[in-house]
């Protein structure tokens, strides 16, 4: 793209409405500035600037997004035929397996939901379309992860805050890079309490009727129920079964 088509004061609004999130709610003028490492000022006019759409409120002090921020992801799933093909056989896998369901595509460092069946809460946060989670230690991420080429996925681990989240988590990059090699050799991953203890799932890759990879299904269960070292035996032929089916109508 040339720098003459970039417009850079789009893209910091952007910046900042991303600075909100789950354990964010609400932001002061110099809390975002600091989380977007833009000048207080710039920050300053992009909020207030947000408010005066109806972005967000502010109340003198703090800034918090309203539900019209909605509208913006809402164009995505209405614009994208994807979630909505894939519900009824997330819902239908989901019913079959007594467990929830979940689909999601890659964006950067994390997965994004688009579609989700639930059975039962499994995790501490609630999740639905539109919820991230950083893709090394997620399920989802992981065989996304796995379906670039190998320099792509590295650079993706570069970019990405490789925290443990629990003592289970892979964090060493060159451990990552061959559980990639893994996953994309047996075409599943399943993830042992990384993201969250007491939560193991496993995910497949999605596939167009191209053979290119669009997005990743999951079961997430409790590891009390299902330990990870059971996951494929009871899992795996579901979501291979949900995958075949899903690639004859993904064009």
């Amino acid at each position: 793209m040339r720098e003459s088509d970039f417009v850079s004061g789009f893209a910091r609004g952007l910046k900042v409405i991303e600075a909100f999130g789950e354990t964010r709610p609400r932001l002061s003028i110099a809390e975002a500035a600091k989380l977007t490492d833009l000048d207080r000022a710039t920050v300053r006019r992009c909020l207030l600037t947000l408010a005066d759409l109806g972005y967000a409120d502010y109340d003198g002090k703090f800034f918090t997004l309203t539900p019209k921020v909605l509208r913006l992801g809402h164009a995505y799933l209405s614009a994208t035929p994807l979630p909505l093909l894939i519900q009824p056989y997330l819902d239908q896998l989901s019913e079959k397996a007594g467990q929830s369901a979940s689909a999601s595509v890659l964006d950067g460092t994390e997965v994004v939901y688009i579609a989700r069946a639930s059975q039962k809460r499994v995790m501490s946060i609630n999740l639905s379309p539109g919820s991230r989670l950083p893709a090394y230690c997620a399920s989802m991420g992981r065989v996304l992860l796995a379906a670039l080429a190998e320099a792509e996925a590295r650079n993706v681990l570069d970019r990405s805050d490789l925290k443990a989240n629990t003592p289970l988590t892979k964090t060493d990059p060159d451990v990552l890079m061959e559980e990639f090699r893994r996953i994309r050799a047996e075409g599943y991953a399943v993830i042992d309490q990384e993201l969250e203890l007491g939560l193991c799932s496993i995910a497949v890759p999605i596939e167009n009727d191209r053979g290119r990879v669009v997005a990743a299904i999951n079961i997430g269960a409790p590891a009390a129920h299902v330990p990870a070292a059971e996951m494929a035996a009871r899992y795996l032929p579901m979501l291979n079964e949900t995958r075949k089916a899903l690639r004859l109508v993904l064009r």
